[in-house]
């Protein structure tokens, strides 16, 4: 693996970091009348005249495309569908942060439509994503001690799934800020289990081939020479 290809495990670990940081320093009161139980993080972001949030859902998109990539370096069971859904997740936030949505109280405009489509994509495909790869990742050698992990942190994001589409719908919106967090917490969980295996696999320690050559030689060499 090229040393640009061992870089992206790291890139991802740091675009998750810096998008957490960055969410939760957004909440910090951009405007003093925002609950955050009942107020959606776009809502949030839209009255953060400091473009903290938006630059975090950027962040965690770009890094969720190295965090795809590094997958697909070090041969992860991530292609097909799961490779495809990832990529939707990464491409919709991306979407989310450059259209914001409109403040609360105005009619939603063109803009604010597709917002609300592209995050839909991005809470949908995550969890998705991650339920296929749990048989995946527990067939394989290298990613098997993560699979249940992985499968929990997928399974803690359907029932997310499940709750904001109540609160939404039938729910008249009852606590959908703390509902969306949570589920926010499960889909970068689910990406923070992968990045740190994925950092793991990738930088650890392996005898190069010719130190093991040159570590075998004289035990070899013995070898011949007691034959002779």
């Amino acid at each position: 693996m090229t040393a640009a290809k061992r870089l992206l495990p790291l890139i991802a670990c740091g675009s998750i970091l810096f998008a957490v940081v960055a969410v939760v320093v957004g909440q910090f009161d951009p405007d003093p009348y925002l609950d955050p139980m009942n107020v959606t993080v776009s809502e949030y972001a839209v009255s953060d005249r400091g473009g903290v949030t938006e630059v975090a859902m950027a962040v965690l998109g770009i890094g969720s495309l190295a965090l795809l990539a590094g997958l697909r370096a070090a041969g992860a069971p991530v292609r097909g569908l799961p490779e495809r859904l990832l990529m939707v997740w990464s491409g919709a936030l991306m979407v989310a942060a450059v259209i914001p949505t409109t403040p609360i109280g105005m009619d939603l405009d063109l803009a604010a439509q597709i917002h609300r489509y592209a995050s839909v994509a991005a809470f949908v495909s995550l969890p998705a994503a991650g339920a296929l790869l749990v048989p995946r990742l527990a067939a394989s050698g290298d990613w098997k001690p993560v699979a249940r992990a992985v499968e929990w942190v997928a399974l803690a994001g359907g029932f997310g799934l499940l709750a904001i589409t109540y609160v939404a719908l039938p729910g008249e919106r009852v606590m959908i800020g703390l509902v969306e967090r949570l589920l926010l917490g499960a889909e970068v969980a689910l990406l923070a289990v992968l990045a740190v295996w994925l950092v793991r696999l990738t930088w650890r320690r392996r005898t190069p081939t010719n130190q093991v050559e040159a570590l075998n030689f004289p035990t070899y060499h013995r070898f011949i020479a007691s034959r002779s």
